[in-house]
């Protein structure tokens, strides 16, 4: 199994995550994926910059690093024609490193542009038909289309790689997996489910491979590890269903504040043993996962992580 590497764009800048994709690539990870978000989850994260700036960057600053988002939404905040143009371009500064992945997006970022939050089975609809008109544009030549949600008028790539981006896209349950296998190159996926994967292959995605991604929280000092790991991630418990509809990070404060810090420790690996964490990659590859990109909680503690991880977990995990 490909280890990764997350540049979480809510608990860190721009130029950190550049430089943190460096360091990635340095350390020797398998590849990096980046958030696209317009807010953190939490106050306590306090950062947003926007990806696709910085992937511009990382593209430039490493040399052999494969880049994805984890994942874009393509169906409110940004067009569908205004993505392709961005992974196409994306791909070619770094020169056929990139892969778009897609998700139907959560409310957190999408009510920005003020056109509402859609109900979860149009969220999907929208999903699907964004994805054709990207596949569309990335063919080359002229595209119009007038569907049930998008309008593209004569919209071309002008400027448009000898082969586009390889597709992801996120699944969650039939739904999903039905669109991912019919129209995704891989599937994307943060359960480590097997029930998912094979709804994907027998949809039409046999044979392809699946990303999944797990939060991590080294620390030589495991009680900071767990403290961090509290204030800054203890939303990812609330399960998709939840984190899809809040609106902002007070609605996460607010469904978060009973959740312990053993709670957290439960289910996030903290300290240093690198046992732990290989307990918590174990059931990613007993799935079937042929990927899985590993999030270090915790802006500040990424230059340390990418240390230890080069020198003891990447060994480690590798070995297993």
């Amino acid at each position: 199994m490909r280890i990764g590497y997350t540049l979480m764009t809510e608990q860190r800048g721009p130029r950190d995550l550049v430089a943190d994709a460096v360091r990635a690539e340095r350390a020797g990870f398998d590849f990096a994926v980046i958030s696209d978000h317009y807010s953190p989850w939490l106050d306590e994260q306090g950062h947003a910059p926007y990806a696709w700036a910085v992937l511009g960057a990382a593209a430039q600053a490493t040399a052999e690093l494969p880049l994805m988002t984890y994942v874009t939404c393509p169906t409110v905040r940004y067009h569908p024609a205004v993505v392709a143009q961005k992974a196409a371009t994306v791909q070619l500064l770094s020169e056929g490193r990139f892969r778009l992945g897609l998700g139907s997006g959560e409310n957190l970022n999408e009510h920005v542009v003020g056109r509402g939050w859609p109900p979860v089975a149009v969220r999907q609809e929208m999903l699907a038909e964004a994805v054709e008109i990207i596949r569309a544009l990335f063919a080359g030549g002229y595209v119009t289309h007038h569907g049930r949600h998008y309008q593209v008028d004569g919209a071309k790539l002008w400027d448009l790689p000898e082969q586009p981006p390889p597709i992801g896209v996120a699944v969650s349950g039939p739904v999903s997996c039905a669109t991912a296998g019919r129209l995704a190159d891989l599937a994307i996926a943060v359960q480590p489910e097997r029930e998912l994967l094979t709804a994907f292959a027998e949809a039409g995605g046999a044979g392809k491979p699946a990303v999944g991604q797990v939060p991590v929280c080294f620390d030589r000092d495991r009680d900071a590890a767990v403290a961090r790991a509290h204030a800054q991630f203890r939303w990812f418990g609330g399960g998709w269903k939840v984190n899809a509809d809040l609106p902002g990070t007070a609605g996460f404060a607010a469904a978060s504040q009973y959740v312990r810090p053993e709670d957290v420790a439960d289910s996030i690996p903290c300290g240093d043993r690198v046992e732990d964490f290989l307990e918590a990659v174990r059931p990613y590859a007993e799935a079937g996962f042929d990927e899985l990109a590993l999030i270090q909680v915790g802006g500040d503690s990424q230059p340390a992580f990418t240390e230890w991880a080069e020198h003891e977990l990447l060994p480690a995990l590798r070995a297993a």
